[in-house]
């Protein structure tokens, strides 16, 4: 199948080439499309014929009313899902926290795990992670309980964020001489399960762990503490350079401390359906792991940029936006694969 034939998301006969900019299709932040200019200018762009910006809004808004009718069900046991990858600047958290949201406003209860000393997931779901505020180092190195940690995040009443601080960067170094060193955060999430259990919550349905961009001892107690990776990957020229070694890790995690762990969902990130490059680089993914990658791509999108700026999910930011349409339709499809058998 070439890269022209094949649908660009999940099973909601998604069109191909989400295009990128959403400057190109978006208004500024000031004057946002609401629900009735947008019926207005669907109405609009069908009477555009051809043009490409009228055959965008018309295929977005299908796009829409497709996942209104999408119910998400609750997986039959807590899915616990490290984002990961070592190279920088590939969606990692834009991913992590915008899933996370998407699933939560279907009715899904998340944590999120803020696992990268820089904090930025904590950012983004509007949580407080300054030097004082007690977080993720914490609970790793002096042992507190996760539920002393975890924040609520205006994002979403269903969401829990467990905060990153600074001190966090220091955490690697501390963990080398400890006992049960790859292991810390596997038993405070299953502490952190029975004690929302005690206190009659319900039991959570998702938890996604940001990683730094390393291998180190905060990823590997992420792996440890997982059932699933998800790793995003930037539709670009080094896209799989690193991938490699990062397969082998988590293969060594596989053989000696978390013989769970599989890796379930390659997400195609900053995608750009304009350029030959992003086209040939998403063919080359899914060539070397078919079963993996999801039929959703996130395109390069200026609203996901900007939306950590405000605080902000790009769902919550600008939810007319492509990347917050992109995000829910990811969400949902991982959400319909359900659990992977593990190997």
């Amino acid at each position: 199948m070439t890269h022209n034939d094949r649908p660009h998301g999940y099973d909601f006969g998604l069109p191909p080439d989400p295009v990128s900019q959403d400057s190109a299709v978006q208004p500024d932040r000031g004057s946002r499309l609401t629900a009735g200019q947008d019926a207005g200018a669907t109405a609009a762009a069908q009477g555009a014929g051809d043009t490409p910006l009228g055959r965008k809004l018309v295929e977005e808004n299908q796009r829409r009313r497709r996942l209104e009718h999408v119910q998400l069900q609750r997986p039959e046991r807590t899915r616990v899902i490290t984002v990961s990858n070592q190279k920088g600047g590939v969606g990692k958290t834009s991913t992590a926290v915008n899933l996370a949201v998407g699933l939560a406003k279907q009715g899904l209860n998340v944590l999120v795990v803020d696992n990268d000393p820089q904090g930025n997931a904590s950012t983004a779901l509007g949580v407080p992670h300054s030097s004082e505020v007690d977080g993720v180092y914490d609970v790793l190195v002096d042992e507190m309980e996760l539920a002393q940690v975890v924040a609520p995040s205006p994002e979403s009443d269903r969401i829990v964020v467990a905060p990153a601080t600074i001190d966090l960067a220091g955490a690697e170094i501390e963990l080398v001489s400890m006992v049960a060193r790859e292991q810390r955060l596997s038993r405070a999430l299953d502490q952190y399960a029975k004690a929302r259990e005690e206190q009659g919550l319900e039991r959570l349905d998702y938890v996604f762990i940001d990683c730094p961009p390393s291998l180190g001892l905060l990823t590997i107690n992420a792996f440890v503490a997982a059932s699933e990776v998800l790793i995003p990957i930037q539709c670009e020229y080094y896209a799989l350079e690193g991938l490699s070694q990062l397969l082998r890790s988590i293969e060594m995690i596989q053989k000696h401390l978390n013989p769970d762990l599989v890796v379930s969902t390659i997400l195609m990130t900053m995608y750009d359906g304009r350029t030959n490059l992003s086209s040939q680089v998403a063919d080359e993914v899914r060539s070397h792991f078919p079963e993996q990658v999801l039929e959703t791509m996130i395109p390069r999108s200026v609203r996901i940029s900007e939306a950590p700026s405000y605080q902000q999910s790009v769902l919550n930011y600008d939810p007319q936006s492509t990347g917050a349409l992109s995000y829910l339709e990811a969400a949902a499809e991982i959400a319909a694969r359900g659990v992977p058998k593990s190997k």
